[in-house]
């Protein structure tokens, strides 16, 4: 067989392997502790949500003050990731194609059309007060499990020592992270762990 043969046959073992995935195999998640998300080769993984401070309001004492209090932990604990994500929908991308269909479009009707569902996504968008949520990430890889919580536990303290209003991410704060992440859901009050979970009466 040769080299080009052998790459299309890999390609295509590799296709036939990805066409029968799971969804949580393609999206990389094992499953949800009640304190973490467990995934394939990326370790297990701790949120820490922080809650955001409004810097508009604060002075530039208490704004170096923070970063201060930030430099602090990530000298203190080292293994700490940062994210930043989405808290609420995001309509920048439908704006932006409106915007373009706008500039395409010659109808002038259809044109004003256009216009009015950009002006309704932005006052959406306002009324939602679009936000970013703040995560401070932690992996947990060959950590026993008696020593995981109380590793966790100080983590926290240290945020906490430092100022930040801090909590741990439950199940169902997870579930919502990956929600607002992988689809920008965040009106369903609560996530199914499998599809159509809601609708099966047990024991009926």
């Amino acid at each position: 067989m040769s080299r080009k043969e052998k790459n299309s046959c890999n390609s295509s073992t590799k296709q036939m392997d990805k066409r029968k995935a799971s969804t949580r195999q393609l999206i990389g998640t094992k499953t949800i502790t009640d304190y973490s998300l467990q995934t394939y080769g990326q370790g297990e993984l701790v949120y820490f949500i922080i809650k955001p401070s409004n810097i508009s309001v604060l002075s530039e004492a208490s704004i170096s003050a923070r970063i201060y209090a930030l430099m602090t932990v990530l000298k203190g604990i080292a293994e700490i990731e940062m994210l930043c994500l989405n808290s609420r929908e995001n309509f920048e991308d439908n704006k932006r194609f409106l915007r373009e269909r706008m500039e395409q479009e010659q109808n002038p009707v259809v044109r004003k059309l256009l216009e009015k569902d950009l002006v309704f996504l932005d006052q959406i968008q306002v009324q939602m007060a679009t936000a970013r949520e703040f995560l401070i990430l932690i992996r947990l890889k060959n950590e026993k499990e008696k020593e995981v919580f109380p590793y966790l536990s100080r983590i926290e303290k240290s945020l906490k020592e430092q100022g930040f209003t801090v909590k741990r991410a439950e199940n169902e704060d997870i579930k919502r992270l990956l929600a607002v992440y992988f689809e920008q859901n965040v009106t369903t009050e609560r996530f199914e762990d499998f599809d159509g979970e809601r609708w099966v009466i047990l024991n009926d």
